[in-house]
């Protein structure tokens, strides 16, 4: 079990437990008191760290390396998922995936990004960073469902698109930039949730749904902290304060009217319970495909976009 750095007395907690546990066997010592009081502990200990934590804090939350990624959810909230692979112009990117699948026998088209869940596998994924091969393959496949009149369900978590040189000579701009005109017009339901980063571009490629919602330790914004320290204070020493300042979390999205649900997460965070998880979010898929299905197509579509083009506020100015 990793403990990130905030979750100081909770590894204090844990290391007494797992120390008692050692007495306990090779002493053949009954302890069991003991570490009742302990975890006891631990859960008052997490609860309490939870309830507070800060804008920085959920993003380190949302980055965790044991927190569940797209595809642990796609094979504990779904089944009989069939991959598919390619954008028919370059190559398949392995950032993003996505494929035909089934939630409770629904047919349905699911898609994420995934970051990797080691190094080697992290390097293949890109971690997590789409090129524009990802977003077209995404578009492809949502074409394919609208076609066979399957619901999407896009699971996002990506630092962002990625920036290489490369990315941008195949038109990384134009693909994301289409994926947002055609997600907007798609005829089919389309559920759109954040389950750990959503940054920037990267986020919005596959983020146009009838409903956007995030897991409650997740965040959603233009920039990630870090880079937005290091264009404001040229330096990522004040990623803490930029984190507060960009109002990323679940909290404030949902005070904006940004996104449409907050979906909460066990104690400690997704990683903490995992299976817990997957059911509370196979729970809200399914009660919005109820929700979204009882309208018409025509009725999805004028909702959509009647929802995004209420986002933001400006003043005129007369000159």
């Amino acid at each position: 079990m990793q403990f990130l750095d905030f979750e100081k007395p909770l590894e204090d907690i844990y290391n007494q437990i797992l120390k008692l546990r050692e007495l306990s066997i090779k002493n053949q010592v009954d302890v069991s008191g003991s570490i009742a009081e302990l975890e006891a502990a631990l859960v008052s200990t997490r609860k309490n760290i939870y309830d507070n934590l800060t804008a920085w804090q959920r993003v380190q939350v949302s980055r965790h390396p044991e927190r569940p990624y797209t595809l642990y959810y796609i094979e504990k909230v779904f089944s009989n998922f069939q991959e598919l692979y390619g954008d028919r112009q370059v190559k398949d990117d392995k950032a993003l995936v996505a494929g035909m699948a089934e939630i409770d026998g629904m047919p349905v088209m699911v898609m994420g990004h995934q970051k990797g869940i080691n190094t080697k596998m992290r390097q293949m994924r890109n971690f997590g960073m789409a090129n524009p091969e990802g977003y077209r393959k995404a578009l492809r496949l949502m074409k394919l469902a609208e076609k066979f009149n399957r619901p999407i369900i896009t699971l996002i978590d990506t630092p962002g698109a990625f920036p290489g040189i490369e990315a941008e000579e195949r038109g990384q701009a134009e693909a994301i930039a289409r994926n947002l005109f055609e997600m907007v017009n798609m005829k089919v339901p389309v559920i759109c949730i954040i389950i750990g980063e959503g940054a920037s571009g990267g986020a919005l490629g596959i983020g146009v749904g009838d409903k956007v919602s995030m897991l409650e330790n997740t965040w959603y914004t233009v920039i990630s902290p870090e880079s937005c320290s290091s264009i404001l204070w040229r330096s990522w020493n004040f990623k803490e304060k930029a984190a507060e300042q960009l109002k990323l979390t679940s909290k404030d999205m949902a005070e904006f009217g940004l996104v449409d649900d907050v979906i909460p997460e066990p104690v400690g965070g997704a990683h903490a319970d995992p299976e817990t998880m997957a059911a509370t979010l196979k729970e809200y898929i399914l009660e919005s495909l109820a929700e979204l299905n009882k309208l018409t197509p025509d009725q999805r579509i004028d909702a959509r976009i009647e929802k995004f083009s209420k986002m933001g506020f400006y003043d005129e100015v007369e000159m």
